[in-house]
């Protein structure tokens, strides 16, 4: 039995700036956009490379306040990039931790906790 990729399913609030943080400051690409009606919550499928994140205004689907580690070869190269974005509620940097990896957190404007690292122990 293998077991593959996950898609956390994470809450945000606002369509413009959750668009704004995921897709233009840390670079996902919108795999879908959904919604029952017009003015449904949205429901909206994010990913970078093998990533893949779900994002819901739905209320009762999952509680704001997240936390999640994706884990990057290039951490370095991705954290000079988002820096050259200047994007103003976010300047990313890298810290060492004490087990070994190196880790960029960045809390997305609905409070959610984006940590990627260079390394998740197996």
């Amino acid at each position: 039995m293998a077991f593959t990729r996950i898609a956390p399913l994470i809450r945000i609030f606002d369509e413009n700036k959750a668009k704004e943080f995921y897709v233009e400051f840390l670079g996902f690409n919108i795999d879908f956009e959904h919604r029952d009606s017009d003015d449904a919550p949205l429901y909206m499928q994010v990913s970078k490379g093998q990533c893949i994140l779900l994002l819901t205004e739905h209320h009762g689907g999952c509680s704001p306040g997240c936390a999640i580690n994706i884990e990057t070869d290039e951490l370095e190269s991705y954290c000079k990039e988002l820096n050259q974005k200047n994007y103003k509620f976010a300047k990313p940097g890298i810290q060492d931790m004490p087990w070994g990896s190196k880790n960029m957190s960045i809390a997305d404007p609905f409070g959610n906790n984006i940590t990627f690292t260079n390394a998740i122990s197996t």
